[in-house]
């Protein structure tokens, strides 16, 4: 019998010794930079030059500070944590926290309710990622690269998972990590700013889970996307670029902007799901968003899904390309791509299409859409009929609302049907300037891009004219007419 305890006492010591110690911060109101811990425990933190090491999982208590303001590589212990109560601090020129070892990742930053945060011109490697439980987190100029999703590690939604607040994401580099770049909660209420980010094969363990993963947003503060790139990895079937979605009903809602970012390449481009969703979308470049390839599955440009009313969603200069679908809107979904009123629509469509169709706008509702003022078929003219033919709703479906697409843009780009045969001007390709014969007494030229808005207008007389371009290099429609007739024709400038 003694033996048998013995034994079990011998197991239970060495068990012991493999649990790693935790070192805390003298809570005190005191300030402390690395060098202060590592002489306060010199088995937590080890120093070489301005390489440090961290042995012992470290907690900073709620009364104190942590800052690094010099330029060092902090090298952290396998499975080790981060965990932070008072305020963490981390700006210098040029920081680097990693893994000792890249194969053995340590646990990653765990930011309690009570912390303050901000990371500024850090490298953030080869961990298991940022848990954001408080409202004040701020990081900006970052790179955060090759995390993973560790066992029992800091978070398993996002390499940035967030929780609440307005957490500042801004100018920072986000790539090839396990997890999605940014997730928060389903139910949890966070509305961060995401400002001028880049974002490259994120979720890459290709889980059904965009780079961009986010839940439902404060009612009082708008979540902001704005002029971030997010680039997917065409190996990757079932990473999205962006979600936002409301899972919980009536109990939540999202309020949102997503303007002027560049997503390209990932499986769909951005969705919106559920109600009590109102969203600005506006001047993004969503294109080749279609690596899985399955038309039931995924591969909108945009996607707006609920069950129930009260989705609303405007849209206006987005340039959708390739995509296995432009906009698809389900449910009981709502989206205004163009009105008469406050929506200048100028959206672009081209070649978002699967198994022979082009599908540029796809209303799967009842509802009636207004989508007026936009180019459905970009660099070309287009009749109303072509139009038609590249937007699904109750001319195809008559349990589909109707999609009102008239006016169009890439009408001003059609030649008339009484245009002026043997007229042309010269040189084209041009560079500052054209040249013609107006012979046919035009009076005036327009000049349209291929969106179809009028970027150049001048007045015409008869005989010899030169015509000063001023425009940028380019693809233009220039448009000659007079009371009784037009004709246009293709203008590139070099």
């Amino acid at each position: 019998m003694k033996k048998i305890t013995l034994s079990i006492f011998l197991i239970i010591c060495t068990f012991t010794t493999l649990i790693a110690q935790t070192y805390t911060t003298p809570n005190d109101g005191g300030t402390y930079t690395l060098d202060d811990i590592a002489a306060l425990s010199p088995s937590t933190i080890t120093i070489s030059g301005s390489d440090y090491t961290l042995l012992e999982n470290l907690e900073v208590a709620e009364n104190d500070n942590v800052l690094i303001d010099t330029d060092l590589t902090l090298s952290i212990d396998a499975d080790l944590l981060i965990t932070v109560f008072g305020t963490l601090s981390v700006n210098s020129n040029e920081i680097t926290i990693t893994a000792i070892d890249q194969t053995a990742p340590y646990a990653g930053f765990r930011f309690e309710e009570t912390s303050s945060v901000d990371f500024s011109n850090t490298t953030i490697e080869y961990g298991g990622g940022l848990r954001v439980l408080t409202e004040n987190f701020e990081i900006d100029n970052c790179i955060i690269t090759n995390n993973f999703e560790v066992e029992n590690g800091a978070t398993t939604g996002g390499v940035l998972s967030l929780s609440r607040g307005t957490p500042q994401i801004t100018n920072n580099t986000i790539t090839f990590n396990e997890l999605p770049a940014i997730s928060s909660g389903v139910n949890i209420e966070v509305s961060p700013y995401i400002f001028n980010n880049y974002l490259e094969g994120n979720s890459n363990l290709n889980g059904n889970r965009p780079q961009i993963n986010l839940g439902i947003t404060k009612p009082e503060d708008t979540l902001k996307i704005i002029q971030n790139t997010i680039i997917g990895d065409r190996s990757l079937d079932m990473v999205g670029g962006i979600a936002v979605a409301n899972f919980i009903g009536g109990a939540g809602n999202i309020l949102a902007r997503i303007d002027d970012n560049i997503i390209k390449d990932n499986r769909y481009g951005m969705t919106i799901l559920g109600n009590n969703s109102f969203a600005y979308i506006n001047n993004n470049i969503i294109e080749d968003n279609d690596t899985q390839g399955d038309p039931i599955l995924g591969g909108s440009g945009i996607n707006l899904n609920t069950t129930a009313a009260g989705m609303e969603i405007i849209a206006s200069g987005n340039e959708i390309r390739r995509n296995l679908w432009g906009i698809t809107v389900v449910g009981e979904a709502f989206i205004n791509l163009g009105d008469d009123e406050d929506n200048p629509g100028e959206n672009v469509f081209s070649e978002n299409g699967n198994g022979g169709e082009i599908y540029a706008l796809y209303n799967n509702t009842a509802n009636t859409l207004q989508a007026k003022n936009n180019c459905w078929i970009e660099g070309q003219g287009s009749t109303q009929q072509e139009v038609e033919d590249v937007i699904f709703h109750i001319e195809d479906d008559a349990t589909l609302g109707e999609v009102i697409f008239d006016p169009f843009l890439c009408n001003i780009l059609s030649v008339e049907d009484n245009a002026i045969e043997n007229f042309s001007f010269y040189p084209n390709p041009a560079t500052d300037n054209i040249q013609f014969n107006n012979r046919y007494s035009f009076t005036e030229i327009n000049i349209y891009n291929v969106t179809g808005k009028l970027v150049a207008t001048k007045s015409l007389s008869e005989g010899k004219n030169t015509v000063q371009t001023n425009l940028p290099s380019g693809v233009y429609f220039a448009r000659f007419s007079n009371e009784n007739t037009s004709i246009t024709e293709k203008l590139v400038i070099q």
